[in-house]
């Protein structure tokens, strides 16, 4: 299926380092804002309060939130716990700060707003829980970056691995340094949001990548920066249709989502625009650095032995 189809190639390759250019200084910003700021880490990961509530009706966590921010506790999490009328509080971790004080103030809060709130359980989340949830998040994103290493090398060359990888971490780099430069947030929907860019991100690679070792065997008379640009120019319409309905869905989580899932699509939608981006103006150019050559997948003719009479 295509919308349209372009009859002349686009010389991507034409402009290939000044593109490399832009994406090397924009890694370079995420990392120094990353060195800088850091992350906003939310109370997965650092520790903090939980406070369960139950309603007689269906709760409106909007109003709940902005309850608890008049009476000022900001950096709090609301989102419904099971049904709609029960509600899960996150509250962030302060030194010296007593659970059961806290869970009764912010009761008593709530009440006023909306009296009929039942308090079901304070529990308070160490540190230690939060780093745990680090140091796991850091080995489930490594294993992707190791998997998808391994399937690029196996299924293509190591050159199309290397490039693969280096445009993917390029998208995770720079949805890190976003979150650090505006201070977003960053919980576990998000960590969920980055792992699902680097399995996202790739599949664009692997459609340029199985075209161009395509076009390799097909286009005898060609160039590679040629061979190139007619692979990402062919997918140019399988690109918008894929990347544009993937980004609809996601822009509806964006604006009718609410807060709970507000980073999330957030971290998706960047991850979605420079998916598209480092898969054409990154990947591809990495691979033409990288030497790729038709001798590498066409595999040269044995002469024939004459028979000895």
């Amino acid at each position: 299926m295509e919308f349209f189809k372009i009859r002349k190639n686009i010389p991507f390759m034409r402009h290939a380092l000044v593109f490399n250019v832009i994406s090397l200084i924009t890694f370079l910003l995420a990392v120094f804002f990353l060195a800088t700021r850091g992350l906003h880490f939310s109370v997965e990961f650092t520790g903090g309060t939980l406070i369960e509530v139950s309603y007689p009706q269906a709760a409106d966590t909007q109003k709940i939130r902005d309850t608890l921010a008049a009476a000022g506790y900001v950096d709090t999490q609301v989102a419904n716990f099971g049904s709609s009328r029960d509600v899960l509080i996150r509250m962030p971790l302060k030194p010296g700060q007593d659970s059961a004080k806290l869970g009764a103030e912010v009761m008593g809060a709530l009440d006023k707003a909306d009296p009929g709130a039942e308090l079901k359980r304070v529990e308070f989340v160490g540190p230690q829980v939060g780093r745990e949830l680090a140091e796991n998040g850091a080995i489930a994103l490594l294993l992707v970056v190791f998997g998808i290493i391994v399937y690029l090398a196996l299924r293509f060359e190591w050159r199309f691995a290397v490039s693969g990888i280096i445009a993917n971490l390029h998208d995770v780099v720079i949805i890190l340094g976003c979150f650090a430069f505006f201070q977003w947030e960053f919980s576990l929907p998000v960590l969920a949001a980055v792992l699902a860019v680097l399995g996202y991100s790739v599949n664009e690679s692997v459609v340029i990548f199985d075209r161009v070792r395509e076009n390799l065997r097909k286009m005898r008379k060609a160039s590679i920066p040629e061979i190139i640009d007619h692979s990402i120019t062919v997918n140019i319409s399988r690109t918008i249709i894929t990347h544009g309905s993937t980004q609809m869905a996601v822009l509806s989580m964006l604006i009718f989502g609410g807060e709970v899932l507000h980073y999330f699509a957030m971290a998706l939608t960047i991850g979605i625009l420079f998916g598209i981006y480092s898969s054409v103006l990154v990947a591809s150019p990495l691979l033409m650095w990288f030497g790729i050559s038709r001798e590498q997948f066409i595999k040269a003719k044995k002469p024939k032995e004459e028979a000895v009479v």
